[in-house]
């Protein structure tokens, strides 16, 4: 190996460090604290709860204002990742390394609610199963007042969170990763667990289903080189269970 490729690996670890440290690294540290602390509570993880989505402030407008920023900030990483790979010395657009263009619709559609119906049911079933094994905190997707404009902006939440997780935790890092020549197995593995690391603060149930998410997740990036999917994927399983939870909670007695 030439000392420019050295060069380059060392830099690219550098730079992964700082990129997961600005986002999904730091909210694993987070999540693994959280989990601790929960755990180590009167009840354990049975009795404790994890709110997504909460309201922000007391004022609607304000809660409004600080939903809408929340979710463009988070996206920031996401510009960075891009911005990163673009420096590349490659020909081939970021959108087509990474498999984020539209000039599959269609397929990233139809694959993309495949993924979705795949991993949803098993994820579901995981979760009450932690539930009723006390491994498992009770997740609430959704805040309890709703407005006019929380059906809205629980979607952009969930494309949000697909948005940052695919892109970063999936396409960037693997892309990284293979230019340190990381093997395929470690590099969907490591992105496995990145994608656990920071579901903990929910319990271990979601934790072990969002493990085996990424390692399908990964997976098929590796085969398929496309993101897009995976986006489509995530979003639809996040709009399910913060709208369906907004709106069916109640009758089926989840709160």
């Amino acid at each position: 190996m030439s000392d420019r490729s050295r060069g380059s690996e060392r830099r690219y670890g550098v730079e992964v460090w700082i990129v997961l440290g600005l986002s999904l690294g730091a909210s694993g540290v987070y999540a693994v604290v959280s989990l601790i602390r929960k755990a180590t509570l009167p009840g354990g993880l049975r009795d404790q709860t994890a709110t997504l989505n909460a309201s922000r402030d007391d004022r609607e407008i304000f809660d409004l204002v600080y939903q809408l920023l929340g979710i463009g900030f988070a996206l920031v990483p996401v510009a960075l990742a891009i911005y990163l790979l673009s420096l590349d010395p490659v020909r081939e657009k970021v959108s087509a390394r990474l498999g984020i263009g539209r000039n599959r619709p269609g397929a990233d559609l139809l694959w993309g609610l495949a993924l979705a119906a795949g991993i949803g049911l098993p994820g579901l079933g995981l979760y009450f199963a932690g539930r009723a094994l006390g491994l498992t905190t009770d997740v609430i997707p959704a805040p309890d007042a709703a407005y006019w404009w929380t059906v809205p902006v629980l979607v952009l939440a969930a494309v949000q969170n697909a948005v940052l997780e695919e892109v970063v935790a999936v396409g960037y890092l693997m892309t990284r990763l293979a230019q340190r020549s990381w093997s395929v197995p470690a590099q969907i593995v490591t992105s496995a667990a990145l994608r656990a690391s920071y579901h903990l603060y929910q319990g271990v149930g979601p934790g072990l289903g969002n493990f085996v998410m990424g390692l399908v997740f990964g997976y098929w990036y590796h085969r398929t080189r496309r993101v897009m999917p995976l986006v489509v994927a995530h979003t639809v399983l996040d709009v399910v269970a913060f709208v369906g939870y907004l709106w069916f909670a109640e009758a089926l007695g989840l709160r």
